[in-house]
């Protein structure tokens, strides 16, 4: 965890120059974790333009002949993205899987949403385009208005080859299993805006009923269930069900719409506190060291959807609109993100994968429009951590300095370290929140086993402002290669960014 220093015990000005000191050290005889790369994965649902003219728009002379967005799958493919999850959200409530599979396809109103769902993007689309990204499909299945024994169909069609599902599935034109391993039971059931709201208890024991079908189905799913991060739910839900379950899913989000640079950075520290929390309520429910977590919707931005949960109100379409500013979309979301992931890989020995909510457009790491695509600024933090680090989390300790803003402060620094297997090669990811000023890092490299070189390779996501952003023909903001100097051990990392520091 980040230990904060006064900042008047530890700042010096010197001629004018900033001299704090900020450490990172090795902790003594802890032992590396391996971290799963799905921590690095995605969601999509069907919400305004995230699928019909996002990544599905046939027709359009930039779609392949599955009607798939080829300049998006090619962006993905750069991400490598390990997982999708989908159809939702919020969606996934009303959704019924059957009316959207075959050549027959019935056009529903969706109700969660307030659109008509063409259904023409379905269960073999999404595994189809899957396969072009090389991802793991990941189903939420429809625990709102839903049944268990449709959810359990849904497993029956994607994984068997016999029965009515399983055959259907091969009448249907696709022969061979499509094997998704990971299934979700339901999405925010317990929150009141959800279709089909449950109570806690009864929750628990309609995903223990479920569970029990889907798993008879195909008994080596990755299964979870979705809960709200409060203590009563998770122990309900896992007295009931906790045997059957892989996993407890729940969201993180923090709604920085119209919030300022530093409004954002005070928020990078609460991706962690909700981790803790959903860790403390397994340790209360009997299941710390058993159970795993999905966070798999994550986002600093809340969608803007007015209306949801109060069909009285009715929705407001155009508000949807302003999902698509693209100068929303500015450095400090992609800081976010990498405090963010910084946070789910300290606590990787638990937080099995994430989902960044979402893959295109409303609050997407890629902008499409019918003539190509954006990669927004957190796009390429995304692409850093997928790319760059290496597959073991070494535990470290910081000091730092606090940024200060207001009433509020935070540790200037967010920093994790990953290493190789045999200890020899390390991957720094410094988010460093100060809008103006460069921070010095003292690395521990004694710790490291390795004697302090006297300079680093580097890429850095930053811009010339904290509020730079990416838009159509515009990319203010993407990955630089660097050489940084070390002096007396001590690297600079620069004001806004994203650092990754490379040491051999």
């Amino acid at each position: 965890m980040t230990k904060r220093l006064s900042v008047l015990s530890i700042m010096l000005f010197v001629g004018g120059i900033l001299s704090a000191q900020n450490t990172t050290v090795v902790k003594a005889g802890a032992e590396k974790i391996e971290y799963n790369p799905k921590l690095f994965g995605y969601f999509i649902e069907h919400f305004d333009n995230q699928i019909y003219g996002g990544i599905f728009d046939p027709g359009n002379p930039l779609s392949d002949e599955d009607g798939f967005r080829t300049d998006v799958i090619e962006a993905m493919k750069e991400l490598k993205v390990p997982i999708v999850r989908w159809p939702g959200g919020c969606f996934a409530s009303t959704y019924h899987w059957y009316k959207a599979v075959g050549p027959e396809r019935i056009p529903v109103f969706d109700k969660t949403w307030g659109v008509e769902d063409p259904n023409t993007f379905g269960t073999d689309e999404f595994v189809r385009w899957c396969k072009k990204i090389g991802c793991e499909p990941y189903i939420v299945a429809n625990a709102g208005i839903g049944t268990r024994e449709e959810m359990s169909d849904w497993v029956e069609y994607c994984n068997l080859s016999i029965g009515e599902f399983g055959r259907k599935r091969i009448a249907n034109g696709f022969p061979e299993p499509y094997n998704v391993k990971y299934w979700c039971i339901g999405n925010e059931t317990l929150a009141p805006w959800e279709m089909g709201t449950k109570t806690p208890q009864e929750w628990g024991p309609l995903v223990r009923e479920t569970a029990k079908m889907m798993l008879v189905v195909d008994k080596d799913l990755k299964l979870g269930a979705a809960c709200l991060n409060v203590r009563e739910p998770v122990q309900i839900l896992l007295q009931n069900a906790g045997q059957f379950l892989d996993y407890v899913a729940f969201h993180s989000g923090w709604d920085g719409t119209g919030a300022s640079f530093k409004d954002i950075m005070m928020m990078t520290g609460l991706p962690e506190g909700d981790i803790k929390r959903m860790m403390g309520h397994l340790e209360a429910s009997g299941y710390a060291g058993k159970m795993k977590l999905a966070i798999d919707e994550w986002q600093l931005r809340g969608w803007i959807h007015p209306g949801i949960g109060n069909p009285r109100q009715g929705f407001d379409f155009e508000a949807r609109r302003l999902n698509d500013v693209a100068s929303t979309y500015s450095v400090g979301d992609a800081l976010y993100a990498s405090c963010f992931l910084n946070a789910c890989l300290r606590h990787s020995d638990v937080v099995d994968f994430a989902c960044f909510s979402t893959i295109v457009n409303t609050r997407g790491a890629i902008f499409v429009y019918p003539e190509g695509i954006v990669k927004r600024c957190i796009y390429y933090a995304l692409k850093m951590y997928s790319n760059l680090l290496l597959p073991y989390v070494v535990p470290t300790e910081e000091k730092v300095v606090d940024l200060v803003h207001g009433e509020r402060s935070i540790g200037v620094l967010d920093v994790i370290l990953t290493s190789d297997k045999e200890g020899k090669r390390f991957v720094y990811a410094v988010a460093n929140k100060d809008p103006d000023n460069d921070q010095p890092l003292t690395f521990d490299f004694q710790g490291l086993g390795i004697k302090a070189p006297k300079k680093v390779q580097a890429t850095v996501l930053s811009g010339k402002s904290p509020d730079d952003y990416n838009d159509i023909g515009v990319e203010k903001v993407k990955p630089e290669s660097r050489i940084l100097q070390i002096k007396n051990g001590t690297v600079t990392i620069p004001a806004h960014s994203v650092t990754f520091i490379s040491i051999d």
